[in-house]
């Protein structure tokens, strides 16, 4: 929804009265819960009323006038889009502009669709034509009423205080009907292009379509994500993987043809397989025309999926949404959701950043399940690792029950991480207590290797011969030290102090720092070594060899595991109760030992639990 919604005539009234910002400001806090910086605030006084005015010179002023538009699924908001009715076709038609008060603007040399202005030389911004073709293709993929429509939408950029000469390295950017430019020297050239698409006549009724469209991924995009996934697909699926892959198209092809649904809950350990049957399934979705999005809880799980399934396209990446993207999605507006990594699924989707406005007292779980024909949830219950997660079976049947919804279970017997060895997560997990179990002996096998490090430098030093031998290796650490952010000049602090021996943990910014990856990218780029990853960087993902330092909030005394909540600097983690706090420091170990496919390397600060593992694990 817009922040405002009006005709561009009466837009201009408000502005003449005083009352435009006014109104703006109040919308902005009663829906984002705080107040609009002074700049924007100006911005909208002088970029809005501009375009205003414009639209009622050139005749336009019945256009409807949706300011600050939300982009569906995501935060991002567009600055004004235009709704009317084409003067050729008759038909519903939409102008997404771009404002901007930039008097002088050039290009990054070699990167073309990259700018700076003089006030803020240091900021590097996206072209503004860029900009605005990003936000017409989005509404394309994902707002139904512009679907097949090729004469629907198109975009502009308007720098309305810049003359063309103070702008001209922009002009070598190309241009299409989704991102022209003009400027306040092709102001004229801008009301004639308006008049095309806009005709004088009331855009009330396209305002409406607009905005009450259904919200779902458009064919053409699934046909791209379809090739897409497709090219970078090389899954086998076996056994129980193969059951669940067809159990879900199978409830998909019964909702489609006779107004069915039906919920597929897929549970299995670290390298189980659930990853790669979500990738097959959204693929096959694609290539057979079926509406799917993919969503998760983890931030930096999403953003790898992004890059790496969704490489080459920044289209397809879209498909790739959170938990907390379907607070107010269409009820069945999908034929699938999948939700992997279920097993952070939250007791609701507010966050300390939601809006007062926007916040939701629904259960995640209900607007996961109500999104889609067939909500599909692959999850770990053992991996429930901090609190208010409620990602576990009960929790989802009892809520599908509620509904009165069949529930499908596939458990992954299989074991596809740590070298295919199910006897290495069935030792981890007697090895922490998580089934009620003593520890056990490692009975040494071909297919995983088990070592113990008397220091963290020997772990280390072991980790780097491994990845000299071409093998990728991480290190990993119980949440014990604090987190600094990087110095002014851009160092990473080393946090991690063991006595002499002391390192960094990953970054955690999306901003790549001296080299060090984004904190999402930590466990997949290779420059992620010589960093230690801590349990919101680690889990989801895997590498060959896994260094795993077990810190003071979990040591072994006498015949037990203890906990420590006073070690641990994880202070959501920290205020939970004192079972709950058990519980979670052991399943986040869980998640950090199952990580690696070929070996993994464990350290221990303390002696006492260091003489434990040597105790279980030869060698």
């Amino acid at each position: 929804m817009p922040l405002l919604r009006r005709s561009a005539h009466a837009v201009l009234q408000m502005s003449h009265a005083g009352t435009l910002v006014e109104h703006l400001n109040e919308q902005y806090l009663y829906t984002y819960g705080h107040k609009v910086t002074r700049s924007e605030a100006r911005s909208w006084g002088a970029s809005l009323t501009q375009l205003a005015q414009d639209l009622d010179d050139a005749g336009l002023g019945e256009v409807e006038f949706l300011a600050e538009f939300q982009m569906p699924l995501s935060s991002l908001r567009a600055d004004v889009v235009l709704a009317g009715i084409h003067p050729a076709s008759g038909r519903s038609s939409y102008v997404v502009v771009e404002l901007k008060q930039w008097t002088s603007a050039q290009v990054v040399p070699d990167a073309l669709d990259v700018c700076t202005v003089p006030h803020t030389p240091q900021r590097l911004m996206l072209h503004p034509v860029k900009q605005v073709q990003r936000y017409c293709s989005y509404l394309v993929d994902f707002l139904r009423v512009l679907e097949n429509r090729d004469d629907a939408l198109t975009g502009v950029a308007y720098l309305h205080n810049a003359a063309d000469q103070d702008v001209r390295t922009l002009t070598g950017l190309s241009e299409d009907e989704h991102g022209r430019l003009f400027t306040k020297t092709s102001r004229g050239a801008l009301l004639s292009f308006l008049q095309t698409r806009l005709a004088p006549a009331s855009g009330a009724q396209a305002a409406d379509e607009l905005l009450g469209s259904k919200i779902a991924p458009s064919r053409q995009l699934m046909s791209v994500a379809a090739a897409e996934i497709k090219d970078r697909e090389q899954f086998l699926l076996l056994n129980e993987q193969q059951v669940a892959y067809s159990l879900v198209l199978a409830a998909v092809r019964k909702a489609r043809e006779a107004d069915h649904k039906e919920v597929i809950v897929v549970t299995g350990g670290p390298g189980s397989g659930k990853s790669v049957i979500a990738l097959s399934v959204l693929g096959e979705l694609y290539r057979r025309g079926y509406t799917a999005l993919h969503a998760t809880g983890s931030k930096s799980f999403t953003t790898t999926l992004r890059k790496t399934a969704g490489r080459g396209t920044t289209r397809v990446q879209k498909l790739f949404q959170y938990f907390n993207s379907f607070m107010r999605a269409d009820r069945n507006g999908l034929d699938v959701l999948i939700c992997d990594e279920a097993h952070r699924i939250r007791e609701t989707s507010n966050n300390r950043f939601t809006p007062a406005a926007k916040r939701s007292d629904r259960r995640q779980i209900d607007e996961l399940l109500d999104a889609a024909r067939v909500p599909v949830f692959l999850l770990d219950e053992h991996q429930v690792v901090r609190p208010g997660e409620l990602g576990t079976i009960e929790e989802i049947e009892q809520a599908a029950h509620a509904k009165k919804l069949k529930v499908h279970h596939v458990d992954l017997n299989g074991q596809f991480r740590c070298g295919g060895s199910r006897d290495y997560e069935q030792w981890v997990l007697n090895l922490l207590g998580l089934e009620g179990n003593d520890p056990m002996p490692w009975e040494p096998e071909p297919r995983f290797e088990v070592q113990v490090a008397d220091t963290p430098a020997e772990l280390e030093k072991l980790l780097a011969t491994k990845a000299d031998e071409g093998y990728n290796a991480r290190m990993t650490a119980g949440f014990c030290w604090p987190w600094s952010d990087p110095t002014k000049d851009g160092d990473l602090v080393d946090d991690v102090v063991i006595g002499d021996w002391r390192r960094p943990w990953n970054l955690k910014g999306e901003r790549s720092v001296n080299g060090a990856p984004a904190a999402s990218l930590w466990a997949t780029d290779p420059a992620g070594f010589g960093q230690v990853g801590c349990i919101y960087t680690a889990q989801g993902f895997e590498y060959d060899w896994n260094g795993v330092i077990l810190g003071p909030d979990l040591v072994w005394r006498g015949d037990r595991w203890i906990t420590d909540r006073t070690a641990s600097k994880d202070t959501v983690v920290a205020r939970s109760s004192d079972e709950d706090y058990d519980t979670l420091i052991r399943n986040t170990y869980k998640v950090l030992l199952t990580r690696g496919m070929v070996g993994t390397i464990l350290y221990s600060t303390d002696a006492e639990t260091r003489t434990k593992l040597r105790s279980l694990i030869a060698g």
